[in-house]
């Protein structure tokens, strides 16, 4: 127990209690989070998840016991925490995971006193556990998640970056437009058209690698002296001594033959994705993307107005992307916010500049 939980009412200072009633609201808040997570899985993901809830409840006890009369009515947990309660409630995604993960991580028990050791160690294996239920649901997006981002800042990319260059040259309102809607199409179809050939070659050359559907049937005539099974066991990646274990169990009749790589094949299948459906979101989102720049000609403005107007949407979106992809990663949403900012707009100065350049030489 901590250090401070001996104080009597009289040594506790309004500050200590204060902050021990917040931990006890976010406490309660994060087991709520967990039980609506739970609500909306099912198998060994609930039982995990509900697990998580009763040891936030733990922690919630110490907090309870140590302000004794003090505790008084409830208080309501952080935003933050209240906000990702809700989405539980709703949706249960891996974006709620990935933000608790952030949320485990950043726990302040390691660094209070009226904390327990234990408390801060559960605080940091939860946010492992967390990460692994995370990457569980990044898995299974992964593949149209990096599509449908990809294309969308693409999209937001070059066609702010063409039509400034454009209207850097000195082109009038309905060129731009033109260009705009035309680097839109064939941007899109582009986008869509690589990443289907994309994902369909990287799934071919996972399935080459899986082993042959009959090499399971030749176990049992295999030199047991020579034991050429381990042989397969290391040209895939295992140990000298773990091969030759493992081929020992299995010409024993302890395993199920050479065929040890589908499970990882299928997951690294499920990694990459399906090739039509990130085609798709490719194609949708790199043209949901290209569309925001050309907006202000779409509504009449032209010149600094109009590229003023369309920096100003593509920031907006490119903030949007960048935070998504902060969030999924687990890292900063604001400095990936910004990173994408930042990257975004340099290439569009550096077409900005060459628009300039080649619209004074034509000139």
């Amino acid at each position: 127990m901590g250090a401070m939980s001996l104080q009597t009412d009289a040594q506790r200072r309004p500050a200590d209690v204060r902050r021990w009633r917040r931990y006890l609201a976010d406490e309660r808040a994060e087991a709520a989070v967990y039980r609506n997570l739970a609500a909306r899985r099912d198998g060994e993901e609930r039982e995990i998840l509900a697990a998580l809830a009763d040891a936030e409840g733990r922690h919630e006890q110490h907090w309870i016991d140590l302000l004794g009369d003090d505790a008084g009515r409830p208080l309501r947990g952080s935003l933050r925490t209240r906000v990702l309660a809700a989405l539980a409630k709703r949706f249960g995604s891996v974006f709620v995971l990935a933000l608790m993960q952030r949320a485990e991580d950043r726990s302040p028990y390691a660094d209070d006193d009226d904390a327990t050791a234990r408390m801060a160690a559960d605080e940091r294996i939860h946010g492992e556990v967390v990460r692994g239920l995370a990457n569980r649901g990044r898995m299974r997006l992964s593949g149209t998640f990096r599509a449908a981002v990809f294309g969308a800042n693409d999209g937001l990319v070059s066609n702010l970056a063409l039509i400034i260059g454009i209207s850097a040259a000195g082109a009038d309102r309905h060129f731009v437009l033109l260009s705009g809607i035309a680097g839109l199409l064939a941007g899109a179809l582009s986008m869509g058209a690589g990443e289907y050939v994309s994902v369909r070659s990287q799934r071919e050359l996972l399935e080459a690698s899986a082993p042959h559907p009959d090499a399971g049937d030749a176990v049992a005539h295999l030199d047991v002296d020579a034991n050429e099974l381990a042989l397969v066991y290391r040209a895939r990646g295992m140990p000298e001594d773990q091969a030759e274990a493992h081929a020992t169990d299995v010409l024993a009749g302890l395993g199920s033959g050479p065929a040890t790589g589908p499970t990882r094949i299928a997951d690294d299948h499920e990694a990459v994705g399906n090739g039509m459906s990130a085609a798709i979101s490719s194609f949708c989102f790199f043209a949901s993307g290209a569309i925001i720049p050309v907006l202000p000609y779409l509504v009449g403005l032209e010149g600094w107005a109009a590229i003023a107007v369309a920096a100003v949407l593509v920031g907006i979106a490119l903030l949007g992307t960048g935070a998504v992809v902060g969030v999924l990663s687990g890292a900063s949403p604001l400095r990936r916010a910004v990173r994408q900012l930042a990257i975004g707009f340099g290439a569009a100065v550096v077409t900005y500049l060459l628009g300039l350049l080649f619209g004074t030489g034509a000139a």
